[in-house]
């Protein structure tokens, strides 16, 4: 029961993380992710972290792992946004990361 309760009150912390991979082909990703050309454009500001130990909850800090076993989410970039899940956009600094349109928010849960 107590190990229970660990793991229920845990999950939060561990349930929201974003380490990402991205995979060559469309039908082994969880997620559709297009690139846009402008922050106005995005349902998500994405800031790629440079340590794994940055990550944080569900707010667009995405740490690209090495291996899709490591990963929460496995993505592919398609090349047109009606073809994608979700739109993103690449920002410089971490402070800018964040949604734009929380009706896609439930895709990196």
């Amino acid at each position: 029961m107590k190990k229970l309760l660990f793991i229920l009150i845990l999950f939060p912390i561990i349930g929201f993380s974003q380490k990402i991979f991205s995979v060559e082909y469309a039908s082994q990703a969880d997620l559709k992710v297009f690139v846009v050309d402008y922050k106005s454009q995005a349902d998500l500001n994405v800031f790629k972290l440079n340590y794994v130990s940055q990550v944080k909850r569900n707010e667009g800090l995405w740490y690209f792992v090495d291996y899709p076993s490591q990963a929460d989410k496995k993505i592919y970039f398609v090349s047109s946004p009606s073809q994608s899940d979700l739109k993103i956009y690449f920002v410089d600094y971490k402070s800018q990361s964040g949604w734009n349109s929380n009706s896609k928010k439930y895709l990196l849960y």
